[in-house]
């Protein structure tokens, strides 16, 4: 997986950093002060990108540069390592996925008429562009189909960590395609689950409702999808320590879930049913039976075998 330097285009590099010009520094008289590459170190930074640096270079000169002709010393020492857009180039690694679901509302039988379709899944890149240089992307996305995928290895971390889109993508109803390899792990789904379902679900529950509640105060506006989603993801997390299954379809809940999306219920009688919620993931945590941990052990020997398996012209 890749390790890249991250350099958002819009960040502003603090006094201290060491940077590299991407253009011959020139003086007023023509002559280069400083060629291109010449490493400096930033003296002085700008309130934006529209104005210059200060850069002070090792010979004690300090010259103003303009942002667009300079990067950090660490992504230009870089270069190519570890970029996934060259390994990808020439590849079709959408042919590559071999598990895809559908996931979200039509999954939850929440849709209506105004509802995508949201398809994810995993997929297992070549043997040799993940042993390459360049490493390949941890998700393939199609903004335009509603898609995403995970590099396999990454998909086994999230769902060993409970993620819930992860742990729903296993547990859809509406899975379109699943290899032999992929139904493999289906098969032995539940060494995911584990009591991190507690700390994942209703943590992200009680953070979210938190910036809501400050949103409110602020704003005066409830976000009620978003609200749906939470009360639904606090059901889902209770079911699964109480029966050991993650539960994506909501019918028990349906039309309680459909009247907070439409803002039918009263934020009071919202806030007093998470309330009630919470306390039932309490007792559910302390009855589980599910153990304190994900068996890692069998989710590695199955990212091997995948491995080994993708040495194969075959998708496995």
């Amino acid at each position: 997986m890749s390790n890249r330097v991250h350099s958002s285009p819009g960040l502003i590099f603090a006094a201290g950093t060491q940077v590299v010009t991407l253009k011959d520094v020139v003086g007023q008289n023509g002559r280069t002060l400083h060629p291109r590459g010449a490493v400096g170190v930033v003296i002085k930074a700008p309130s934006d990108l529209e104005h210059s640096y200060r850069i002070r270079f090792p010979d004690g000169v300090e010259d103003a540069i303009k942002s667009s002709d300079l990067t950090t010393l660490a992504k230009f020492k870089e270069g190519s390592i570890g970029d996934v857009t060259l390994s990808a180039k020439g590849s079709e690694l959408f042919d590559r996925v071999i598990f895809q679901c559908i996931i979200g509302s039509q999954a939850y039988g929440l849709a209506d008429d105004a509802s995508d379709i949201d398809r994810r899944g995993f997929y297992l890149p070549p043997a040799d562009l993940y042993w390459s240089l360049y490493g390949v992307p941890e998700q393939l996305e199609c903004y335009e189909t509603q898609e995403g995928y995970w590099e396999i290895q990454k998909f086994l971390v999230l769902a060993l960590k409970a993620n819930p889109n992860v742990l729903e993508c296993v547990y859809s109803p509406l899975i379109e395609k699943a290899t032999p390899l992929a139904q493999e792990l289906l098969d032995i789904r539940e060494i995911f689950l584990s009591r991190l379902v507690y700390q994942t679900y209703n943590g992200y529950v009680m953070s979210q409702f938190k910036k809501m509640q400050a949103d409110i105060r602020n704003q005066g506006q409830v976000k009620w999808k978003h609200v749906m989603h939470l009360i639904r993801l606090l059901i889902a997390g209770i079911s699964v320590l109480r029966e050991g299954f993650v539960p994506v379809r909501v019918e028990n809940y349906r039309e309680e879930l459909l009247a907070i999306r439409r803002g039918n219920m009263e934020w009071n009688e919202t806030e007093k049913w998470r309330l009630s919620l919470h306390r039932d993931f309490d007792r559910a945590l302390q009855e589980t039976k599910l153990p304190e941990r994900p068996d890692y052990e069998r989710a590695n020997m199955y990212l091997l075998k995948a491995r080994r398996s993708s040495l194969s012209e075959q998708i496995p």
